[in-house]
């Protein structure tokens, strides 16, 4: 168990070094060249995409701790460090907005008129394919995967691209005589950038404070009903990650049955929701005995 966990979070490590090399690409030669042309616009974006690599960062460092076996303090694992390590890209989007909003002010109040040229637009088409490319590479990779890190980092990404649009948009307007637009093409990214750091906190927390991973308990039902010797199922309970499921529910049985024999269902039970649910990981089941009917006196 514990080298296929190896093995899992092998694999995201490797797409995440990947995108971090090709994000920090494009983060550079987006600065240099906004730095260059004092296009503001340009350089924001460029941040923006050299903190798509930073998240890069904090996902490893998220990894690291959640491959980790089970221990002592950690009974259930530690894969909600990949959950808890995706807010921190969150707060990293929700500064890099704050940087970018006061940038965007400041130039409204100290406005210069941008240089620009055919390179501008170059540079903004050759780095929007690679984070198109980017993108998708890391979500279907999240959800083959079922990385919290990957799926967060790719919506990061994803907000790259917008901003990129946004930005040869507003390098359009600046070359018709409008480099008023810059600054507040500036501004609309940062407001994007929150809403994407809105988006990760909403799914993330939804984790970390144990909300209901399957809603509809009906196939988990059906599951405990066909086992042989089970008379009924009710208070299903179900938290964790998506690839992290954990399971608790009471099953009613025959009051007259001996505990050998309830625990042998117990272990049915546990084994065939693991086998028809392959994300469940866990599975606690509370026997209890099933009330026989009253008999009405004459």
């Amino acid at each position: 168990m514990h080298d296929n966990a190896q093995q899992h979070y092998g694999r995201i490590r490797h797409v995440l070094i990947l995108v971090l090399v090709l994000n920090w690409t494009v983060a550079i030669a987006k600065i240099i060249y906004g730095l260059i042309s004092h296009c503001v616009s340009m350089t924001a974006d460029g941040f923006h995409s050299l903190s798509d690599g930073t998240s890069n960062i904090i996902g490893l460092i998220g990894i690291h701790f959640a491959r980790q076996p089970t221990d002592r303090d950690h009974p259930y694992g530690h894969k909600k460090y990949e959950t808890f390590f995706s807010l921190g890209i969150a707060l990293l989007l929700f500064f890099v907005s704050l940087v970018l909003i006061h940038g965007g002010i400041e130039r409204l109040r100290n406005p210069i008129t941008p240089k620009i040229d055919t390179q501008s637009f170059i540079i903004m088409i050759i780095t929007i394919g690679i984070n198109f490319w980017v993108m998708n590479y890391e979500r279907k990779r999240g959800q083959a995967l079922h990385s919290d890190i990957l799926v967060s980092d790719a919506m990061h990404t994803k907000a790259d691209i917008f901003t990129s649009l946004s930005v040869i948009i507003a390098l359009i307007v600046i070359k018709l005589g409008y480099p008023i637009l810059d600054p507040i093409a500036t501004i609309f990214i940062s407001i994007f950038i929150t809403y994407t750091g809105y988006d990760i906190v909403k799914k993330s927390s939804a984790v970390l404070c144990d909300t209901a991973v399957i809603l509809d308990v009906k196939k988990i039902v059906n599951i405990v009903l066909g086992i042989k010797g089970v008379m009924a199922c009710h208070k299903i309970r179900t938290r964790g990650r998506p690839d992290d499921i954990y399971v608790d529910l009471h099953v009613q049985v025959n009051p007259d049955m001996h505990m050998d024999e309830a625990h042998k269902i117990s272990y049915t039970i546990e084994k065939t929701i693991k086998n028809s649910i392959p994300e469940v990981t866990d599975v606690v089941v509370h026997m209890e005995p099933k009330e026989r009917p009253k008999c009405l006196s004459v």
